[in-house]
């Protein structure tokens, strides 16, 4: 999207959000669009259709639910970037790298697989699955350097990525593929459409998820987990 289009969008999903009564962020950038919104599933379910409507496209979602509102704000953003990398990406390569839910259990069990958490530190004490490596990342931007020290395309013939709803692993796995690692694989809509799909014993997820908003973590079954200060999440 051209940065003036993205202006006109913004307005209009802002009026958009107020109009019915939805809560969260959007962010927008040339690049793509992501958010996390909350509402009653009738105003989300609205919202999802106008939307998809001003912005050209299908959209993707998941869905969880509480009983109070995890958002307070109306936020619409313009970045240079959904997901802060510093790195050229051709998005282009992210073509074929997804895998289902469904199928996640079997690709994370091999272990020919390597399975890296592309999501920071915290987030990982928080939770994570099986046999899934730490990078011990701060922010984002520092994977990259995790990669360059500890992973060889020769020697990881197979790399298997998670988030937790897929944004980051959106642009990290093609930027995989573009140092010249073989096989790389992203689990298609992240840890929450995982934890929506695959029933609990079946479940390779230890722990809770790491999440953006007032509720901090939810639990495998998608509810609000047993968090409830941020700072819980960084001790070490």
């Amino acid at each position: 999207m051209a940065v003036a289009e993205l202006a006109s969008i913004k307005e209009a999903l802002r009026e958009l959000m107020r109009e019915l009564s939805v809560r969260g962020t959007i962010l927008l950038a040339p690049e793509g669009f992501n958010s996390t919104l909350g509402g009653s599933p009738d105003e989300i379910a609205e919202f999802i259709a106008r939307a998809a409507k001003l912005l050209q496209t299908k959209l993707r979602y998941k869905s969880s639910f509480h009983d109070d509102l995890p958002f307070q704000r109306i936020k619409v953003k313009i970045k240079k970037e959904i997901v802060t990398l510093k790195q050229d990406v051709d998005l282009s390569l992210g073509r074929g790298t997804h895998v289902a839910p469904a199928e996640w259990n079997r690709l994370i069990d091999d272990p020919e697989t390597l399975v890296l958490d592309a999501r920071n530190d915290y987030e990982f004490r928080t939770g994570t699955f099986k046999n899934a490596v730490n990078p011990g990342t701060d922010k984002f931007n520092e994977l990259p350097a995790f990669v360059a020290e500890n992973l060889d395309p020769g020697r990881h013939k197979n790399v298997a990525m998670f988030c937790t709803g897929g944004i980051r692993c959106e642009k990290f796995a093609p930027y995989l593929k573009g140092l010249g690692f073989i096989n790389v694989y992203q689990l298609e809509g992240g840890i929450l459409k995982y934890l929506e799909e695959v029933r609990p014993e079946e479940s390779l997820w230890k722990g809770e998820c790491f999440v953006f908003d007032e509720r901090i973590s939810v639990d495998g079954d998608l509810q609000k987990g047993s968090l409830d200060d941020f700072s819980q999440t960084t001790e070490k």
